[in-house]
């Protein structure tokens, strides 16, 4: 039976989806954020996570199991040493699913998989530029800076230029006349 089995197949088999699911870890960790379907994120987003958790840890089992799973050991390597002390001071909760709408091609919802250190960024509809969006960082305030009412202006240093270099600007119907082959 099948009962407290969570988690979907997602038209695989278990060797096919096992892969899977260590390959988008791996590309989370390496990359710091993925672009995949919705079903895929949230079935990678627990593996993912326990993988961080893996290497907050730092020990040496815990280095075997994260390679034992990920099998690649640069990656292993980045999560040891960049990824898991990143995340040293918080208790979970390393990744985030930010959904960006319907793939073009067969209309599949699709997500960002991305860790939380990482600054949200939003393409929108109407143009192409994305944004960029601060995550809240808890802790003291800064103090705003009021904006002054007159707009910066950089000043340009404009060379002196001599007599003879001055170029006289020609009209267009002021063309000199070409030499014409006998």
């Amino acid at each position: 039976m099948r009962h407290a089995r969570t988690g979907s197949k997602l038209g695989r088999d278990s060797a096919h989806r096992k892969a899977l699911y260590a390959n988008l870890a791996g590309a989370v960790i390496e990359h710091g954020r993925i672009k995949t379907t919705i079903t895929k994120a949230k079935a990678v987003k627990p593996i993912a996570e326990q993988m961080i958790t893996l290497g907050r840890r730092g020990d040496i089992h815990a280095r075997r199991q994260a390679i034992a799973f990920l099998r690649s050991k640069s990656i292993v390597h980045k999560l040891f040493t960049e990824v898991g002390p990143a995340f040293a001071q918080r208790p979970g909760g390393y990744l985030r699913i930010t959904r960006i709408g319907p793939r073009q091609g067969d209309a599949a919802e699709m997500a960002y998989l991305e860790l939380v250190d990482t600054p949200l960024v939003f393409k929108t509809k109407l143009s192409d530029t994305a944004v960029e969006v601060e995550p809240e960082v808890e802790g003291p305030a800064e103090a705003e800076v009021e904006p002054s009412d007159e707009p910066e202006v950089e000043a340009v240093a404009e060379e002196p230029v001599a007599e003879g270099d001055v170029e006289e600007p020609v009209a267009e119907g002021d063309d000199e006349p070409e030499a014409s082959v006998s």
